[in-house]
């Protein structure tokens, strides 16, 4: 029996962290983490620069492409971005679309899911593509891809009906990578990351999972609280397999995987 020893470094990583109005990002990733999402199936417009994401990330977007058949109809607009970077979107955005315009689509630098690496901004491959609001419709291959999104760890983050939750208005071209389950549990229930971290929160603990069948397996997941210095250690078999994100407000979230005997 081996033991996992959870400490507030842990809140701040990981494909659940929430990077919001309220939230800033508390750290930024190294570039070694970053793989460019250019190649076979997503090609790079001329003159765009190059569009990255977590390795991991990288990953799940190609499968999922590959998954429906994608024949370069979609488009890679923007994905990890620096500080550097959002601050230059953001005054650039200022200057040309005002303020109030700006607020509602550009994330004030420090607290945009762009800087975590977990998001994507995608459009309709096309000779025009506006960078801040790119056109991302819902039907043929699109709609495909929403419908299979969330089997992959993706959701859309910005839809109608949740911009009170959320704090930034809808954007049907923004995709985030929160991992699997997770993306599946929020699909199924029409919860925005904000309301499973709450979900979580107030129905988990560890002994008290939120259970998510898997065919014949299972995945138990908890949220435990690691605000104000708190550390938490965990019995975990030497053989299990799971994971750990934190959520950058105070808690981490651990999902285990457990095989039917």
């Amino acid at each position: 029996m081996g033991k996992i020893v959870l400490t507030k470094e842990h809140t701040y990583s990981g494909s659940l962290i929430l990077v919001t109005p309220d939230f800033s990002l508390q750290k930024e990733p190294e570039m070694w983490e970053m793989k460019s999402v250019f190649g076979r199936i997503l090609r790079p417009a001329s003159g765009q620069p190059d569009v990255l994401l977590r390795k991991e990330v990288v990953i799940a977007l190609l499968r999922l492409l590959a998954d429906i058949g994608c024949k370069e109809e979609i488009a890679a607009v923007s994905g990890f971005r620096t500080q550097k970077e959002q601050q230059e979107i953001w005054n650039g955005s200022v200057k040309q679309n005002g303020e109030a315009f700006t607020r509602k689509f550009v994330a004030v630098p420090g607290h945009s899911e762009h800087q975590s690496g977990y998001a994507i901004d995608l459009a309709e491959n096309g000779e025009e593509i506006d960078f801040i609001c790119p056109e991302f419709p819902n039907f043929g291959i699109f709609r495909k891809f929403r419908e299979r999104m969330a089997d992959f760890g993706f959701v859309e983050r910005y839809v109608s009906g949740k911009e009170m939750i959320t704090g930034i208005g809808i954007e049907p071209w923004h995709f985030r990578y929160v991992g699997y389950p997770h993306s599946v549990i929020m699909a199924d229930r029409g919860i925005a990351l904000e309301e499973y971290i709450g979900l979580l929160r107030k129905e988990t603990g560890w002994g008290y999972p939120y259970i998510f069948r898997d065919g014949a397996d299972w995945i138990e997941i908890s949220c435990l609280s690691l605000e104000n210095g708190q550390e938490r250690v965990l019995e975990m078999p030497d053989t299990a397999v799971y994971q750990v994100s934190g959520t950058n407000e105070g808690c981490a979230v651990v999902s285990v995987w457990r095989k039917t005997a």
